[in-house]
């Protein structure tokens, strides 16, 4: 990291306390209560009120809960920089937070239809899933099948920074790999049309990018069973994955485990355990919208 990378880190670290004391200040003065009032409510104390709504207090996350408790607000309100001075807004974060499972899903797909341009409908077949999954085998021959392009999105970060992955991770690390990503998949769902393409296990970590994923393409999840992937890349001749760890296959279940309710946002979920490739690809074949795609209709 540079002196330049050190100086803009510090810069925004100023930045982001002015902006948390002035909303600590906003919300404290829209509950009518005084800077004492707060103290006694918070157990913080009054000198330290002061420094933190100027801006110079760093606060433990701690200390911080302990304000947000006092003002009857969830802590992450005082944490976001992005403030929406909106009832509507504040109502929607309020269902959101109090919504279960189910009606979460239903508020994110009507929103997501709303919020669909016409120019955002979906145009391409997006594979998603963990290495191993086949996304890259499978990618291939619907490609070939559909008389569509193919690309790995992971194959068009790597061209576009020069370097393999593990080097740009281990040069750039991951904020400028996330970047390089986002501007493939950009380049890709603007400018490829209709296409089929495979993507990285770690893009659905990624909120802003599996967002424009899943609103510009029809996505399936390729899924199997965590001895199914590890196999996988094993035979791929690749031994890391066995080597690097003696907890490996646990590591692999906790991804799997952390990532299933992104994953099951896909459009569809096909399992590939125990089944050929010829059955699988047969499968995605007949999913609604894909044969639609390859005609170049666009599939809402």
């Amino acid at each position: 990291m540079t002196p330049q990378d050190l100086d803009s880190i510090k810069s925004q670290g100023a930045t982001y306390l002015l902006g948390l004391g002035a909303r600590i200040r906003r919300t404290r003065a829209r509950r009518g209560m005084s800077r004492r009032i707060l103290a006694q409510s918070s157990g913080v104390s009054e000198r330290y009120l002061a420094e933190l709504e100027s801006g110079k207090g760093n606060i433990s996350i701690l200390r911080l809960r302990q304000i947000a408790n006092a003002m009857g607000l969830p802590v992450e309100d005082l944490v976001c920089d992005r403030v929406i001075d909106s009832p509507e807004y504040t109502d929607l974060l309020q269902t959101i937070r109090l919504a279960d499972p189910a009606e979460l899903r239903q508020l994110y797909a009507a929103l997501s239809v709303k919020r669909r341009l016409p120019h955002q409908r979906r145009r391409v077949v997006a594979l998603i899933g963990l290495r191993g999954a086949g996304k890259s085998t499978l990618g291939a021959i619907l490609a070939e099948h559909l008389a569509l392009p193919f690309t790995e999105l992971v194959k068009a970060i790597e061209a576009r920074a020069g370097m393999d992955v593990n080097e740009i991770f281990a040069l750039s690390g991951q904020a400028t790999y996330r970047r390089l990503e986002r501007q493939c998949l950009e380049e890709f769902v603007e400018h490829i049309d209709p296409g089929v393409l495979a993507v990285g296990g770690s893009l659905v970590s990624e909120p802003a990018s599996y967002k424009r994923l899943l609103d510009s393409c029809i996505t399936i999840w390729l899924t199997a069973t965590p001895e199914e992937h590890m196999n996988r890349v094993v035979a791929q001749g690749d031994p890391r994955p066995m080597a690097g760890s003696v907890h490996a296959m646990d590591d692999l279940k906790q991804i799997l485990a952390e990532r299933d309710s992104l994953y099951r946002r896909a459009d569809y979920i096909v399992d590939t355990s125990g089944r050929s490739i010829a059955d699988t690809s047969n499968e995605i074949l007949g999913l609604p919208g894909v044969l639609e795609i390859a005609r170049g209709e666009e599939v809402a």
